[in-house]
Protein backbone atom coordinates (compact mmCIF):
# COMPACT_ATOMS: atom_id res chain seq x y z
CA UNK A 1 0.00 0.00 0.00
CA UNK A 2 1.29 3.28 -0.41
CA UNK A 3 0.95 5.98 1.99
CA UNK A 4 2.30 9.85 2.32
CA UNK A 5 3.75 10.49 5.48
CA UNK A 6 2.45 13.55 7.73
CA UNK A 7 4.94 13.25 9.99
CA UNK A 8 9.17 13.00 10.36
CA UNK A 9 8.83 8.87 11.05
CA UNK A 10 12.57 7.60 11.79
CA UNK A 11 12.45 4.04 10.59
CA UNK A 12 10.50 5.48 7.35
CA UNK A 13 11.64 9.06 6.25
CA UNK A 14 10.78 12.98 5.96
CA UNK A 15 7.07 14.93 5.75
CA UNK A 16 5.65 14.47 2.42
CA UNK A 17 7.16 11.50 1.75
CA UNK A 18 4.95 8.88 -0.72
CA UNK A 19 6.76 5.24 0.52
CA UNK A 20 5.10 1.51 -0.01
CA UNK A 21 4.50 -0.07 3.29
CA UNK A 22 2.50 -3.47 3.94
CA UNK A 23 -1.34 -3.00 3.95
CA UNK A 24 -1.51 -4.03 7.62
CA UNK A 25 1.13 -1.79 8.59
CA UNK A 26 -0.07 1.24 7.43
CA UNK A 27 -4.15 0.18 8.43
CA UNK A 28 -3.46 -0.70 12.07
CA UNK A 29 -0.31 1.70 12.65
CA UNK A 30 0.22 4.42 10.61
CA UNK A 31 -3.11 5.80 9.43
CA UNK A 32 -4.89 5.14 13.18
CA UNK A 33 -1.64 7.41 14.93
CA UNK A 34 -1.69 9.76 12.13
CA UNK A 35 1.46 9.66 10.98
CA UNK A 36 0.92 8.72 7.65
CA UNK A 37 -2.46 8.71 5.17
CA UNK A 38 -3.77 6.69 2.08
CA UNK A 39 -1.76 7.87 -1.22
CA UNK A 40 -4.57 9.83 -3.36
CA UNK A 41 -4.56 13.76 -5.05
CA UNK A 42 -7.30 14.45 -2.14
CA UNK A 43 -4.92 13.51 0.96
CA UNK A 44 -1.75 15.18 -1.32
CA UNK A 45 -3.52 18.57 -0.97
CA UNK A 46 -4.36 17.94 2.23
CA UNK A 47 -0.87 17.08 3.20
CA UNK A 48 0.35 20.63 1.61
CA UNK A 49 -1.80 22.81 3.40
CA UNK A 50 -0.82 20.46 7.11
CA UNK A 51 2.55 21.68 5.82
CA UNK A 52 1.94 25.08 5.58
CA UNK A 53 -0.24 25.64 8.86
CA UNK A 54 3.00 23.50 10.59
CA UNK A 55 5.85 25.96 9.10
CA UNK A 56 3.54 28.97 11.00
CA UNK A 57 3.15 26.89 13.74
CA UNK A 58 7.52 26.47 13.97
CA UNK A 59 7.77 30.24 12.94
CA UNK A 60 5.84 31.71 16.01
CA UNK A 61 7.68 28.99 18.48
CA UNK A 62 11.16 30.12 17.41
CA UNK A 63 10.00 33.46 17.82
CA UNK A 64 9.17 33.05 21.68
CA UNK A 65 12.00 30.76 22.47
CA UNK A 66 13.87 33.48 20.76
CA UNK A 67 12.55 36.23 23.28
CA UNK A 68 12.49 33.48 26.42
CA UNK A 69 16.25 32.59 25.53
CA UNK A 70 17.42 36.11 26.24
CA UNK A 71 15.00 36.39 29.31
CA UNK A 72 16.40 33.14 30.97
CA UNK A 73 20.03 33.87 30.57
CA UNK A 74 19.89 36.62 33.18
CA UNK A 75 17.91 34.39 35.27
CA UNK A 76 19.75 32.53 38.20
CA UNK A 77 18.01 30.23 40.51
CA UNK A 78 18.99 29.23 43.89
CA UNK A 79 18.50 25.14 45.11
CA UNK A 80 18.90 24.86 49.07
CA UNK A 81 20.01 21.50 49.93
CA UNK A 82 21.34 19.69 53.29
CA UNK A 83 24.28 18.87 53.62
CA UNK A 84 26.72 16.50 55.52
CA UNK A 85 30.25 16.67 56.38
CA UNK A 86 32.89 18.14 53.98
CA UNK A 87 29.93 20.12 52.57
CA UNK A 88 28.50 16.83 49.87
CA UNK A 89 25.10 17.04 49.54
CA UNK A 90 22.65 14.49 50.33
CA UNK A 91 21.59 12.76 46.79
CA UNK A 92 21.78 15.18 43.12
CA UNK A 93 20.43 18.31 41.66
CA UNK A 94 17.79 17.22 39.49
CA UNK A 95 16.35 18.80 36.92
CA UNK A 96 12.52 18.77 38.56
CA UNK A 97 14.18 20.97 41.37
CA UNK A 98 15.43 23.39 38.54
CA UNK A 99 12.10 23.41 36.81
CA UNK A 100 10.52 23.97 40.12
CA UNK A 101 12.79 26.73 40.99
CA UNK A 102 12.27 28.74 37.60
CA UNK A 103 8.76 27.81 38.37
CA UNK A 104 8.75 30.49 41.29
CA UNK A 105 10.50 32.92 39.18
CA UNK A 106 7.58 32.93 36.82
CA UNK A 107 9.13 30.61 34.14
CA UNK A 108 7.13 27.53 33.19
CA UNK A 109 9.86 25.18 31.75
CA UNK A 110 9.20 21.78 31.45
CA UNK A 111 11.89 19.82 33.31
CA UNK A 112 12.20 17.12 30.10
CA UNK A 113 13.93 20.45 28.62
CA UNK A 114 16.68 21.07 30.71
CA UNK A 115 19.88 19.09 30.39
CA UNK A 116 22.20 18.57 33.33
CA UNK A 117 25.95 17.20 31.82
CA UNK A 118 27.01 15.76 34.45
CA UNK A 119 25.16 15.00 38.02
CA UNK A 120 25.24 18.26 40.73
CA UNK A 121 26.45 16.87 44.11
CA UNK A 122 28.40 19.16 45.54
CA UNK A 123 27.65 23.26 46.47
CA UNK A 124 28.55 25.96 44.18
CA UNK A 125 27.59 27.69 40.93
CA UNK A 126 26.73 25.26 37.79
CA UNK A 127 25.48 26.59 34.55
CA UNK A 128 22.86 24.40 33.23
CA UNK A 129 21.53 24.12 29.50
CA UNK A 130 17.62 24.48 28.76
CA UNK A 131 16.71 23.39 25.70
CA UNK A 132 13.50 25.80 24.28
CA UNK A 133 13.58 24.71 20.54
CA UNK A 134 15.98 22.86 17.97
CA UNK A 135 18.55 25.18 18.04
CA UNK A 136 17.50 27.74 20.50
CA UNK A 137 19.63 26.62 24.04
CA UNK A 138 19.85 28.80 27.04
CA UNK A 139 22.00 28.38 29.81
CA UNK A 140 20.81 29.19 33.02
CA UNK A 141 23.18 30.12 36.49
CA UNK A 142 22.23 27.72 39.23
CA UNK A 143 23.65 28.13 42.68
CA UNK A 144 23.46 25.20 45.09
CA UNK A 145 23.66 26.27 48.39
CA UNK A 146 23.19 24.73 52.12
CA UNK A 147 19.66 24.52 53.40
Amino acid sequence: MKVILRKNFEQLGQIGEIIDVKDGYARNFLIPRQIAYPAHAGNLRALEEEKKQLANKEAKELEIANSLSGELEKVSVTIPMKVGEDDKIFGSVTSKMIADALKDKGYDIDHRKIEIDEPIKSLGIYSVNVKLFHDVISVVKTWVVRE
